[in-house]
């Protein structure tokens, strides 16, 4: 069967995709490598593998994925890097912390981007848009680990900045389960938040406004078919159109499908993985040479604070994000957990030591200093209920460059600073934090190698005012190549300095928009025509009613 545009995942530039075409009126196919879940199939803590850890040879078909990216050789001074990311249909919105905040003012006016139009005025509508669709919220209560966070915010003279963070989750009494309230009939049912902190187990009890709640559930009534367990490995132009080749995800099974267009969206790391895969084997001939660069980390660091033994007072308690602090105008930190019993990333801890030389050395004498207490706070047990985690998260502008070497993807040096192994205003809050918890600061275990951990890959096929600067245009086209898109993380040109969630969506949801009617003129000016502002198009079949809270607007 032929399509007229076949997805590449299911994230939130995928599901934007799906649900905005189909709209439009065009058939659509999304391909997604993971599997699909109900609620009650979610993994009941990070201990449970098979649901939790994405390892398809070894039989684990989770929503968590660890990725490694290495140097291409001994001799290369590319960058290590520990990536999380999600799996699954729904993609990283069935593991992700429900945190939707917009952009640091830096990401606007980077200069990668910077110069093509006013990127805070064209994106403004489509965050609203994004807002409405993800069902935002303000957390409404103050947890034991956010009075924590706003004492060291007052403590480093920013209490000001301290605030409640935007969710995407459902309030309402707890556990009561009611008719949707978002899409006016057209969603389906919701429950109450419990406050249990499991939001990045992937919320068995259904109050997270995952993308199967509501982009991909308003898809598939509109006609757009989800493949679970599909990985797309190869792309080739036809004499129209475009052949998408697929393989049985930890199978054997293969098939083939052709689409008039093909939208990648399978997160930054899968899109830049594809198109790299691609170009060596000369599938997609004129590629821009940029395709790679401008990798970002969102120049995170993930910290924390754990109570040696038993906690008196339970810091699972909560949705995974529930406030945030600016120590400088470029930093950001969020207290973050797990719910109770979901202690198995407590295996990426450590102690907490600043960067510089010997900084594995410095990590043993601390640990030998405090042998007793260490043991007890980095054991597992009980660990999401005595552990504050900070994710300190800054938008400066550094990056690293994706290179495919025999098959797989490689770090090379990329533009600007190298991304941070360490923040110092990140550890500064982290030792405060630990003296009002009463506990030991801690560190990601990877950092001691300085090797960075980020749960928030971004770039390597971004925007760019030609096939000089960028992959794709600023309507996430690719350059040199008619139908394809791609319009998930990989496109996002800047570190933005908060969790990326809300502004890919915004940015696939702007993308979209302007895209034609099946059958009618495009509006958009021709591949590689200089910008112009565009009329969005609006659709011919509405999923959602004029009158509910996300409908189109």
């Amino acid at each position: 069967m032929r399509y007229d545009v076949v997805v590449i995942g299911s994230g939130f530039g995928g599901s934007v995709a799906a649900l905005r075409l189909v709209e439009k009126g065009y058939s659509v196919l999304v391909l997604e490598a993971g599997r699909r879940f109900a609620d009650n199939e979610l993994p009941a803590t990070s201990w449970r593998l098979r649901s939790f850890l994405w390892a398809p040879r070894l039989r684990c078909f989770g929503i968590q994925r660890l990725s490694v990216l290495r140097p291409a050789g001994r001799r290369s001074s590319g960058d290590k890097v520990l990536v999380l990311s999600g799996a699954g249909v729904g993609g990283g919105s069935l593991v992700y912390a429900n945190t939707l905040y917009e952009p640091l003012s830096e990401f606007y006016a980077d200069p990668q981007w910077g110069g093509i139009t006013d990127w805070r005025a064209e994106l403004a509508p489509h965050f609203d848009q994004a807002k409405r669709m993800l069902g935002v919220a303000t957390y409404p209560a103050m947890t034991p680990a956010d009075r924590a966070m706003r004492a060291v915010a007052e403590r480093m003279g920013v209490g000001s900045t301290f605030r409640p963070t935007p969710v995407g989750i459902h309030f309402g009494r707890p556990g009561e389960t009611v008719p949707d309230p978002y899409f006016g009939g057209a969603g389906p049912a919701r429950t109450g938040c419990l406050h249990c902190g499991a939001c990045m187990t992937g919320c068995r009890h259904g109050a997270k406004n995952s993308l199967v709640k509501n982009y991909l559930y308003l898809a598939e009534r509109l006609g757009a078919e989800v493949r679970p367990l599909t990985t797309a490995v190869a792309v080739r132009p036809l004499a129209s159109g475009y052949a998408v080749s697929t393989v049985q995800t930890g199978g054997f099974r293969r098939s083939v499908v052709e689409a008039d267009q093909v939208v990648f969206a399978a997160g930054a790391l899968g899109t830049v993985s594809l198109l790299h895969r691609m170009r060596a084997a000369g599938a997609l001939p004129g590629l821009s040479t940029r395709l790679g660069a401008l990798t970002r980390t969102n120049s995170e660091s993930i910290l924390g604070a754990t109570v040696p033994g038993r906690s008196a007072v339970d810091y699972s308690s909560g949705a995974a994000i529930t406030s945030s602090f600016h120590p400088d105008a470029r930093t950001h930190v969020e207290p973050v957990r797990y719910g109770r019993g979901s202690n198995a990333m407590g295996l990426l801890q450590s102690a907490l030591v600043d960067g510089g030389p010997h900084r594995v050395r410095r990590l043993l004498v601390t640990l030998a200093r405090r042998p007793l207490t260490y043991l007890r706070a980095l054991s597992v047990r009980d660990w999401s209920r005595r552990t504050v985690i900070a994710l300190v998260m800054q938008s400066l502008d550094n990056s690293l460059t994706l290179g495919w070497r025999r098959g797989r993807l490689v770090t090379l040096p990329g533009h600007g600073a190298p991304n941070p192994t360490w923040i110092p205003a990140g550890n500064t809050a982290a030792r405060m934090l630990a003296e009002e918890i009463g506990g030991v600061p801690g560190g990601s275990l990877t950092e001691a190698f300085d090797i960075p951990l980020t749960a928030h890959i971004l770039g390597g096929a971004v925007i760019g005012s030609s096939s000089a600067s960028g992959v794709v245009d600023p309507w996430q086209r690719v350059y040199g190549h008619p139908g394809l898109h791609v319009v998930d993380g990989a496109a996002v040109p800047a570190n933005l300095g908060v969790n990326p969630s809300l502004t890919i969506t915004a940015l696939a949801e702007r993308a979209l928009s302007f895209w034609p009617v099946r059958g009618s003129a495009d509006p958009r000016p021709p591949l590689g025509s200089d910008y112009a502002p565009v009329e969005r198009v609006w659709p011919v079949r509405p999923a959602v009613p004029p009158s509910a809270p996300g409908a189109l607007r």
